[in-house]
């Protein structure tokens, strides 16, 4: 494939005032134009999005140790935010005030609002202590608790869908209508550590990316099973050696239902999973991509880029920079092409 067939990014806005260390997760608010990034840094920022693609900070919380997560509410009032102190924190962005809503025993690594639409939040909580929490905003303690079979590592909901993905491969799927009892527990369909998971904007199943340069598209309807199939992707060809990069994010387009994956390989392409085809991509942009977000319209596309310690401490070196860029997305993106 002729790279150069591609746009490249070359038009993309950096962020102002962006975190001072690697990036842990970003997010887009659902109602309005504000992205939320949550940092090794130990804050999670906020910033509204101008029309013309300038940013304003508008506010910022801190955890007492790295926040790895943040997810907005529905209604795009409330941020919530989880971290290696153990606690799940959230922040009114009308007030700015924030509170701590959640208590693991070890980091919180993944966090979400889970609720049927209109309903009342709840917070969804999972950690390196092998557990997810559910908390009423409302009361101090989880109104459910789940052992997961290991670590959990990623997860993702579209209700009434809930996929968490742990150590060891795992993957746990919830009906949120039973929120309790898993609803299948299976192993991821990579052979690798699991990165990634995103639900399916038709809420019928959720890609999954591993470390391995690979991504797994997986139907949860029992009917449609035999439709789920995996595919190479960010992967180079250099002589004889194939270099393999991870896949650290999965983002799905609200509208089109096409998806993003991206990488430490310093680029995010676009897909269709229904014609199993590549529609465009975005490459060396300067270093590794740790997370990716689509806005409520899906006419922008938040990336954040730093290290993501896929090599170690040798490969951290002063030239990765931590910053957050923004994407105007075109059709030529997202749009399924015509068959």
């Amino acid at each position: 494939m002729d790279p150069n067939q591609f746009n490249q990014a070359s038009t993309d806005m950096e962020i102002n005032q962006p975190p001072t260390d690697s990036v842990s997760e970003v997010a887009f608010s659902p109602k309005a134009n504000f992205l939320a990034a949550s940092s090794w840094d130990n804050e999670v920022r906020i910033w509204e999005i101008q029309s013309n693609g300038t940013s304003v900070g508008k506010a910022a919380f801190s955890h007492q140790a790295p926040a790895l997560c943040c997810a907005w509410s529905q209604d795009g009032t409330k941020i919530a935010s989880g971290g290696v102190d153990k606690a799940g924190r959230m922040m009114d962005v009308g007030t700015g005030q924030s509170v701590q809503i959640a208590q693991h025993d070890g980091a919180i690594r993944c966090i979400k609002f889970v609720e049927a639409e209109n309903a009342s939040p709840i917070v969804a909580t999972a950690g390196w202590d092998k557990m997810l929490k559910y908390w009423d905003l409302r009361q101090q303690s989880p109104i459910g608790t789940v052992n997961l079979p290991e670590r959990a590592y990623a997860m993702d909901c579209n209700n009434p869908l809930l996929v968490v993905a742990t150590a060891e491969r795992k993957v746990v799927i919830f009906d949120m209508t039973n929120p309790t009892t898993p609803f299948e527990t299976v192993d991821s369909p990579l052979k690798w550590q699991t990165r990634t998971v995103s639900c399916f904007t038709k809420k019928d199943g959720y890609a999954i990316g591993s470390i391995e340069g690979r991504v797994g598209i997986q139907y949860v309807d029992p009917k449609m099973k035999d439709k789920s199939f995996s595919f190479k992707c960010h992967r180079e060809s250099k002589g004889l050696e194939v270099h393999v990069h991870s896949v650290n994010s999965i983002a799905h387009h609200p509208g089109y239902g096409t998806f993003s994956t991206a990488s430490n390989d310093g680029s995010f392409v676009f897909w269709d999973k229904d014609a199993r085809q590549k529609l465009n991509f975005h490459a060396k942009l300067g270093g590794p991509i740790i997370s990716t977000a689509f806005n409520g319209d899906g006419k922008l596309f938040a990336y954040a880029m730093g290290y993501d310690w896929a090599q170690g401490y040798k490969g951290n070196v002063s030239s990765i920079k931590n910053t957050i860029m923004l994407h105007a997305v075109t059709e030529q993106d997202v749009k399924p092409k015509a068959k």
